[in-house]
């Protein structure tokens, strides 16, 4: 095969648009028209929601995992 043909591997996928081209459309959270490398919120917009929703990374304290006894034990595999 060689690299001028086309191969299967990405069959049903999209195409990947190249990556200095700009797409146009509407902003989904605004309404305005922007030009942006990916679809999404506009820059204005994803401003807007890290002040707002986003928050400060926490640590979370880890438990160690301990699993419920629900069944009982085999009366055969626990005879003396």
């Amino acid at each position: 095969m060689s690299l001028t043909e086309p191969s299967d591997a990405g069959a049903g996928l999209p195409p990947q648009p190249p990556e200095d081209e700009l797409l146009s459309f509407t902003c989904p959270r605004c309404r305005l028209e922007v030009a942006e490398l990916l679809y999404g919120p506009c820059a204005s917009c994803r401003t807007t929601l890290r002040a707002v929703v986003g928050g400060e990374a926490r640590d979370v304290e880890e438990t160690d995992y301990v699993p419920k006894m629900n069944v009982t034990p085999n009366a055969v595999a626990s005879k003396d």
